[in-house]
């Protein structure tokens, strides 16, 4: 991330189960989100109220004005990283991948454009506390960043990665990928399927999460 960041005028970090979709339902809402690194979980705010949590669905009723620390192992992680690079940090997922893109063209005034799919880790419960683990192939977060990636096609020249990434979006059955991705049906399978549907919205959102002084806003 230090290293793609200082190369990148903005970065967009892509979690999409579940800290970008969260950060998306919050902020449409009219509330902020203050991502929290996971190695930091313990000093994060309880929230106002006990029922909001990483869960999208969770946080479909929180009023305008509420600002919420969320830690997560990927997504929070990456946004506290990315925010010391320099780079104008945006969040996206398939919620809002339209809306980022377009916002990263105009912030980035055709300076270079990172999207960075977060992926995903084994052995992390977010219910219990416990230590991250290795990293994991995560295919909701490439189609993701393909969402986004799809509607940068044209700003400057795509890396093979990048262009990859929007292919993947162009062919995939979103809803599909979101189900049936080992990170979905471990949702679906502990009772979180509201989770994946609000997950697998394409471009339902304008909303544009920008870091700024370490709190998401729009």
């Amino acid at each position: 991330m230090t290293a793609l960041g200082a190369q990148c005028a903005v970065l967009v970090v892509v979690d999409v189960l579940s800290f970008s979709t969260a950060v998306d339902v919050v902020l449409s809402r009219g509330g902020a989100v203050r991502p929290v690194r996971w190695a930091d979980r313990a000093t994060a705010a309880p929230p106002a109220d006990p029922s909001w949590t990483l869960r999208p669905a969770s946080l479909v009723s929180v009023p305008a004005g509420a600002v919420l620390d969320l830690a997560s192992a990927n997504g929070a992680t990456l946004c506290a990283s990315a925010a010391g690079t320099g780079a104008v940090v945006l969040v996206g997922c398939l919620r809002n991948a339209r809306a980022v893109a377009a916002a990263a063209r105009e912030l980035a005034a055709g300076g270079p454009i990172g999207v960075v799919p977060a992926g995903e880790r084994w052995g992390v419960n977010l219910l219990e506390s416990g230590e991250q683990g290795p990293l994991r192939p995560a295919v909701e977060d490439l189609v993701g960043a393909g969402a986004v990636m799809s509607s940068l096609l044209g700003y400057g020249s795509a890396s093979v990665e990048a262009a990859l990434a929007a292919e993947v979006y162009a062919r995939a059955s979103v809803e599909d990928v979101l189900h049936g991705c080992v990170s979905g049906r471990e949702l679906i399978a502990a009772g979180h399927a509201a989770d994946v549907a609000l997950a697998s919205q394409v471009d339902v959102s304008t909303t544009v999460p920008r870091l700024t002084n370490g709190l998401l806003t729009s």
